[in-house]
């Protein structure tokens, strides 16, 4: 299979990228112009490709599927009006480029797999969250639902268009799970505001599983949920993370205290509270690698 990828330096991108290799898979990572490299076998290699214009490099041509993992991180700075747009730019924009670009080819991918996340839900408290559910009307809300309006128009070309809404991704060396670890190595580790808040996980593993399902199963289509079966709240995580650690979980991070550190950030990335399920996974019967987050962390602290 020929895998064009978007975001490939994430940290989804880097662990696809290396899964789809290893397994013997074709694998082009479009890149800015002024970013190509020669690249090597083992990692798949570079085309070119302009999110402005959808100029998109010869050899990104005939392609299988597609992954679209592009965006520039959530979590990184304070949300000036200035980072909202770039936030938004490096989602909505260049998924419209991308399915521009697909449009302007003769042979196109059966597959568009394309990012979203489960800040689309906004936050609901103990409510179960599933596909189904509608959007919230937070700046994440928003910024997903268009995001995901922009692939979805892909369907038009005959694509077939999979919807990831990812939840908190778990992995040792990247993403959420090394800052939550940092304050509990310095003894100062505890749960998060009230702790009664939702958080919907997935390990790095199980995510990469998925989005293989998603480009490799023809009746996936639409929204999917990649959230573990078993949310927990905030202060259980907390638990388990300390556990996992054997470190303890003595200090609370007040709501307002983050609040004032982090802005708009604070209530939207730590305070709010998201009970996914992960419902169409279910129906298909995709197995969890890891569906209880103890056994999950363990595994993810001991490999690492």
């Amino acid at each position: 299979m020929k895998v064009l990828i978007t975001g490939s330096t994430g940290l989804v991108g880097t662990a696809l990228v290396k899964a789809l290799v290893r397994d013997g898979h074709t694998v082009c990572r479009l890149v800015r112009p002024q970013s190509v490299t020669s690249g090597g076998a083992k990692e798949g290699f570079d085309v070119a490709w302009s999110p402005v214009t959808g100029e998109l490099g010869g050899a990104g041509v005939g392609a299988d599927a597609v992954v679209n993992l592009a965006g520039a991180s959530i979590a990184e700075g304070r949300w000036t009006q200035e980072r909202k747009e770039l936030l938004r730019a490096s989602r909505i924009d260049t998924t419209r480029a991308l399915v521009n670009a697909l449009a302007k080819t003769n042979v196109r991918p059966r597959v568009l797999v394309s990012a979203s996340a489960i800040g689309i839900y906004g936050s609901r408290g103990d409510e179960v969250l599933t596909e189904e559910s509608k959007p919230g009307t937070e700046f994440l809300a928003d910024l997903a639902r268009e995001w995901e309006a922009e692939a979805i128009k892909a369907e038009a070309l005959g694509i077939r268009v999979v919807l990831a809404r990812f939840g908190i991704i778990l992995a040792r060396h990247g993403g959420a799970l090394p800052r939550m670890i940092l304050p509990f190595k310095l003894g100062v580790g505890g749960r998060v505001g009230p702790g009664k808040q939702w958080v919907s996980w997935i390990t790095l593993e199980d995510v990469v599983a998925i989005i293989r399902l998603a480009m490799e199963n023809e009746t996936v289509r639409g929204a999917v949920n990649v959230a573990a079966p078993n949310a927990v709240q905030n202060a259980d995580f907390t638990k388990v993370l300390a556990q996992a650690l054997h470190r303890p979980a003595l200090f609370p991070a007040p709501a307002f205290a983050l609040r004032l550190a982090l802005g708009e950030m604070a209530d939207a990335l730590l305070l709010s509270s998201q009970r996914v399920k992960p419902q169409a996974l279910q129906r298909l019967g995709y197995r969890f690698l890891h569906s209880e987050l103890s056994a999950a962390m363990n595994a993810i602290l001991q490999n690492g």
